[in-house]
């Protein structure tokens, strides 16, 4: 990790923090031996969970936030609470003291507060939700999730770059492959927003790791490792598959249920179901990530435990620790003069 290696937490932001927040940190810390972390939140509610958790206490540095970010507020009311946890915390990436923060408030509040405190990296237009899912062949990541209902051919091409960055970054993949997802992988498929980007990452740099478009079947069968999308498509793509693996989840226990002969066949298949659940389980793959800002940025589900905080955690020290922004700014650099040689970027469209 760089010099600082420093963390800034939101211990108040979550369904229940600051309990699992704090629990999540005694987790990292352990993990984590060389990370600080800077956490903001009511000293009077935090300070005695840290008391009871000695790796975390040893670790962090507790500094108290009067206010914390209701679920239900507004991004734009709460742009205007400057001293809750989750402000106090971004502004310590954007003073410099923390390289990333992490938190499990609400989303749009977080979205809304780190655009505007942190800013884009240069280079970038606007930064993009990217998440990490399970397919077939490993775990994949897909990005836009949602922070851009709307895009042009251009964000789709930087969406391409720092989704391959991450791919290399946190997924460890020397040659990640790349997406477009479309209604069709035909090259004349799709709207011409789409079919622009394409023929940029075509002519750039990337262009060896770039499979061309893949279709929604693609995103499970882990036809490539970065997805790429705008924020509508992605988000409505990210809710099917968490539906879907619930659905799966509560019909295989509602069918070994069912009868004895059925209980006996989960004794028999347990072993293999553990394994199953170990590799879906969701607190694996707890951690968003705002990618594109001069900072890091991991927004953990609200409703996590504290191992699922806990990984959330893991992945911005991942991010910290390979120098992720550093190399988005490099692979900007190279993806340049094929981006000058593109066609100007087709109108907005959802």
């Amino acid at each position: 990790m760089s010099a600082s290696g420093v963390l800034a937490i939101d211990a108040m932001g979550g369904d229940r923090a600051p309990e699992i927040v704090i629990a999540g940190l005694e987790i990292a810390a352990e993990r984590h031996p060389q990370v600080r972390f800077l956490l903001f939140g009511d000293e009077a509610r935090v300070a005695p969970l840290l008391a009871a958790h000695p790796r975390a206490r040893a670790a962090s540095t507790l500094r108290h936030a009067p206010e914390a970010v209701p679920n239900e507020m507004k991004p734009t009311a709460a742009l205007r609470l400057r001293g809750s946890s989750m402000r106090l915390a971004i502004d310590a990436v954007a003073a410099g003291e923390a390289e990333g923060v992490v938190s499990a408030g609400n989303t749009g509040a977080l979205m809304a507060l780190a655009k505007i405190v942190l800013k884009t990296l240069a280079g970038i237009d606007r930064p993009a939700m990217a998440g990490i899912g399970p397919s077939a062949r490993g775990d994949f990541v897909m990005l836009d999730l949602g922070a851009n209902v709307q895009c042009d051919s251009r964000n789709l091409v930087e969406f391409a770059v720092m989704g391959e960055v991450f791919a290399r970054t946190v997924l460890g993949l020397n040659q990640p492959s790349i997406g477009l997802l479309n209604v069709g992988a035909e090259e004349l498929k799709g709207d011409e927003r789409v079919r622009e980007a394409a023929e940029v990452l075509k002519a750039s740099p990337i262009a060896p790791l770039f499979h061309g478009f893949v279709e929604g079947h693609d995103i499970a069968a882990g036809t490539v490792d970065v997805v790429v999308t705008d924020g509508f498509t992605g988000n409505v793509a990210l809710k099917t598959g968490e539906g879907t693996l619930k659905l799966v989840r509560d019909l295989l226990r509602e069918v070994f249920a069912s009868s004895l002969a059925a209980k006996l066949g989960y004794v028999l298949a347990r072993p293999a179901l553990e394994r199953l659940r170990e590799w879906l389980d969701p607190r694996r793959y707890n951690g968003a990530v705002l990618v594109g800002l001069n900072g890091v940025v991991v927004k953990s589900h609200g409703g996590t435990d504290a191992l699922g905080f806990a990984h959330a955690m893991d992945l911005a020290i991942d991010m910290v620790l390979h120098r992720f922004n550093a190399r988005i700014r490099d692979e900007l650099t190279r993806m340049r003069p094929a981006e000058a040689q593109a066609p100007a970027p087709s109108a907005m469209a959802g």
